[in-house]
This record gives structure tokens, sequence and C-alpha cells, in this order.
């Protein structure tokens, strides 16, 4: 195939008016690698407008200085917990020659990293291996054209705990990172498979997706564990010899592994050595508790005021099973139910987000009246949040050398 050059070719007269008028607003900034591909990645995100592409350059290239990514990046130390617990890695490229990124989710341990490390040494961290990524999308393309300079990515959800991710200083580092993608980032990505997502994924994805452009939503596409679903249109895009057997390719490691973990760092669980010698992170959750008498029921009413929010939750029962159902009643007084009824049961706390909207109230019910004899012991904690309010959300850097979940207790 033809090499990738400065020229390019399916943009119209005013697209292409665009460009140039693009090109001489930044030629003060931009370098020789940056060609018309490269510049054409802000014209479109920002709809073809030269001055808000122009004005979203310079801020990426303000925030590149900011975490050194074309300077003290590469040479950065890395904390031994992160190269040794911090799953992705890349076994091939697809068709067009683009890089296929291959990330184990279960096992990401997210809770142990932020109690190990910095929120800014995890980002850190996933920066230098997509600068990577793109390096090699980079000279791919000079053999394979243009398409290669985009990359694909392949996450497994297999094990997927919303549970971590409702944690604050966890939804904190997902949400910075989201900025950083869109704000720094834009049209790199082909395609993103997400596979083996549980349900309890989609509640998760509807308020992550707020975040997003709908670029980046266009190229995602979620599957459930049936490998009959998702490996067809994998395979569409990748050769099984480019793609490890555990993911329907025909690539082993030297270990003979058919998930390629020489190849494919499976990360795991942090060892609580790594862990900063806080005492306050072991400390329980306290939830508030109530004992639901035989035939009655405990209502929590939270007030949702803002268009964009979320719902979260916390809860369980100490024994048996009580009913479970979040109902909307909007201003007029109409009441809908938006999520059950189903049966919370003994064992661990169930985990959820749902997304909301105002103005209305909301009620989470315990809902006991179909037990005759006996009452039921509930634990909850329950809260309407708008995102961006509630989290503490800064894309600078911040060596601070406590871990994230040290510097939120404290």
């Amino acid at each position: 195939m033809a090499p990738a050059s400065d020229k390019v070719v399916g943009i119209d007269d005013d697209q292409l008016f665009a460009l140039m008028k693009f090109r001489r607003s930044v030629k003060d900034v931009i370098r020789p690698e940056h060609n018309d591909h490269y510049l054409l990645r802000w014209l479109r995100a920002r709809q073809w407008n030269p001055e808000a592409a122009e004005k979203m350059l310079r801020d990426s290239l303000k925030w590149r200085e900011k975490w050194g990514i074309d300077t003290t990046l590469q040479s950065w130390q890395a904390p031994e917990v992160l190269e040794n617990h911090f799953p992705s890695g890349s076994t091939g490229f697809d068709k067009e020659g683009s890089p296929v990124i291959i990330v184990p989710f279960v096992g990401l341990d997210v809770w142990g990293l932020l109690h190990s490390v910095t929120k800014t040494d995890v980002i850190r961290m996933i920066l230098r291996h997509l600068e990577n990524y793109l390096a090699i999308a980079r000279k791919q393309a000079a053999e394979y054209g243009p398409n290669a300079l985009k990359v694909v990515v392949l996450f497994d959800l297999e094990g997927f705990n919303i549970k971590q991710y409702a944690w604050k200083p966890a939804a904190e580092m997902v949400f910075t990172l989201l900025q950083l993608y869109e704000a720094n980032y834009p049209e790199i990505l082909k395609t993103c498979f997400i596979i083996n997502a549980p349900k309890v994924f989609a509640l998760a994805f509807s308020v992550i997706k707020k975040f997003m452009h709908e670029y980046t939503i266009s190229k995602i596409k979620i599957f459930g564990s049936d490998p009959r679903k998702w490996q067809p249109p994998v395979l569409a895009i990748v050769d099984k010899d480019q793609l490890p057997q555990h993911y329907g390719g025909t690539m082993v490691d030297e270990d003979g592994d058919p998930r390629c973990g020489l190849i494919v760092r499976p990360g795991g669980k942090v060892p609580k050595s790594y862990y900063s010698n806080n005492p306050s992170f072991e400390s329980e959750k306290e939830y508030k508790r109530v004992t639901i008498k035989t035939g009655d029921k405990h209502v929590v009413d939270l007030l949702c005021s803002d268009s964009d929010s979320v719902l979260k939750w916390e809860c369980g029962v100490d024994s048996h099973d009580i009913k479970f159902v979040i109902k909307r009643r909007d201003e007029e007084g109409n009441e809908t139910v938006v999520h059950g009824p189903r049966k919370l049961t003994e064992g661990p706390a169930d985990i959820g987000v749902l997304s909301v909207s105002g103005p209305a109230t909301y009620s989470v019910i315990f809902d006991n009246k179909s037990a005759f004899l006996r009452s039921k012991k509930v634990y909850y904690d329950v809260l309407i949040a708008v995102p961006t309010k509630d989290l503490n959300i800064s894309d600078d850097p911040d060596d601070n050398k406590l871990p994230a979940a040290c510097s939120t207790a404290m």
C-alpha cells in the first residue's frame, strides 16, 4: 500500500480551505511530522472550525508540556507496582496495519493501585502506553497508509466489578482520563470492542458516556459473553494470526498460554504489601441501618434538581432477601419505575449507578410486604450527585507522594 503523505483525499473544497487556514494559524507551534492527517484530527473534532481547532490544539500542546509527554515521559520510572500489575499489551495489527491493543480488565485492580500510588502515577502509566502505541501506528502508516494511524482496542470486561468504580478516587481517575483523551487524542480510535460486558456495565456506561464525544461513542461496540457474537466482528478486521487463541485467534506465547500473558500483561490483584501504611484505608464503610418489620417497607426519597445526575447505591440485607425498587416521581406527580423490582439477597453489598434527571424525586424502596414471618435488617448508602460537581476532577499532574486513597482520606 502507498505510504502516508502530507496530502489527503476525500475532503471537499470548503474542508480543504479550512485545513489550509488551520495550518497557517498554527505554523508557529507544529512540528515537521505534523502532516495534514494530523491536523485533520483536530479539525474534525471541532466540526471543521479552524479557530476552534486552533484553540484545541494549542491547549493540548500546553497540556503535553505540563505532563512532559514529549520530554520526560519515556524516561519516567514507573513504580514497581505499576510495572508488575498494570494490564495491557498488543499482539499485532489489524488488516490495515493499525495496532491492536488488548486490555484484560479483570486484571486491573484499581482499588489496589490507588492505595499504592498516586492517581497521577496511574494516568502517566496509561499515557506512556498510549503514546507508545501511537508511535507504532505512525511507523505502520509509513508502510500501510493513513488508515494505520488509528488504534483498535479490545477491552475484556470479564470479572468487571462496578464496586471499584463507584469508589470516589477510582471514579475521579476514570473521568480525568476521559477528559484527557477527548481533549488531547481526537480521532485516534478506529474501533473499540468491549467484550464479556455484564449487565451491570450498562449502568456504568450510561454515566461515563456523558463525558464522551459522539464520535468516540460511535466507535464503541459492546458485547456480552457469547463469543459467537463478538468474535466475527473482531475477526472481520483482525486476522487470526494477530490475536491470542483466547480471543479467537491462533497465537500463544512462549509458555503456550492462549491468552499470551507474556505479551499482554495480565495485571492482577495488588498485594497489600504495596499499600500505603494508612489505617484509614481499612475502615469499614458506615451504612445507614434499618430493621423493616413484616409487611412493611422503608422508603428513601432523594431530590434530583439537575438534568444530568447519577443515583448511586450500595446496599444489602443481613439475611434472607427483600424486594428492591427505584421509582421516579415528576413535578406533576406522575410515577414510574426506573429500576427493578428485584430481590436483594444475603451476601456482598449490591452496588449500582443510574442516570437520573430532574426536577424529580427518586424513591429507593426496600419492600418487605410479602414477608409474613420475619423482619429484615437492611443497610444502605444512597445519594444523587452531579458527576462534575461531586468529583474532584483535574487534568493537571499532581506528583503528591501520597496514594490517591490516602489523599482522599486526609
